[in-house]
């Protein structure tokens, strides 16, 4: 087994016997225990009761986080005509058709969220298996495939944030960075949380919501109190 460094001892020795604390306990520690010298994300960790192989049991969903993620979402829009005009207007990084679709067949995929007018959606398809994977593939069900470009555009690029249920029934997403204030990210943490809740599928049974768990890019994990998580403190 590799040998720990000392950062990393020290961060883990600093959350021995804590779990199941709360969302502002838990912020302070991965906020106070970060020693790199870039801006960690605050990432969240969520075990569901699902299993997303059934189609009743499937989690995913969209969420605006009130503070943003502090991250630069590269938008891709697949549209034509007054629409390419309207997605390049509400600041997206990426438009095209055909010639989109061959970039990302390339291989050349330089963007974070992709989104697509429903006529585009026969092009789209065939990217399925590039875009699949990747967590890309536009969606209606998450208002990526939309008519109304400039607000997805804008929603992508102000704080949304897309989630889906992987294998195991594990949510994973980032919730802002470690620069922000401890209230903000309490904030955008309860906020995921909250749209997570929201969208418990019809199908699942018994303990829906089994673990949540918080950490920074680099820094351990710590669990956090479901019942806390769940509490608006607005």
């Amino acid at each position: 087994m590799a040998k720990l460094g000392k950062r990393t001892t020290a961060a883990r020795e600093a959350f021995v016997g804590k779990e199941d604390v709360t969302v502002e306990e838990a912020v302070a520690l991965i906020k106070g225990n970060s020693k790199v010298k870039f801006d960690e994300t605050m990432e969240i960790a969520m075990n569901l009761g699902v299993d997303p192989r059934h189609a009743d049991q499937m989690v995913r969903g969209v969420v605006g986080l009130p503070n943003g993620t502090g991250k630069t979402m590269r938008v891709a829009v697949f549209a034509r005509g007054p629409k390419a005009e309207e997605a390049q207007a509400a600041g997206a990084d990426i438009v095209g058709a055909e010639d989109l679709m061959e970039t990302v067949q390339s291989g050349k995929i330089e963007f974070d969220r992709c989104i697509a007018t429903p006529d585009m959606m026969p092009i789209v398809g065939r990217l399925g298996k590039v875009l699949g994977p990747r967590n890309l593939m536009p969606n209606p069900k998450v208002g990526t495939v939309t008519m109304d470009i400039k607000e997805a555009v804008e929603a992508a690029k102000g704080g949304q944030v897309q989630f889906k249920a992987e294998k195991g029934g594990v949510v994973h997403a980032g919730v802002g960075k470690l620069s922000f204030d401890e209230a903000k990210l309490a904030e955008n943490i309860r906020a995921f949380v909250g749209a997570v809740a929201k969208a418990k599928p019809t199908g699942s049974k018994g303990t829906y919501m089994k673990k949540i768990n918080l950490s920074s890019t680099m820094g351990p994990g710590i669990s956090v109190a479901v019942d806390d998580a769940m509490t608006d403190q607005a």
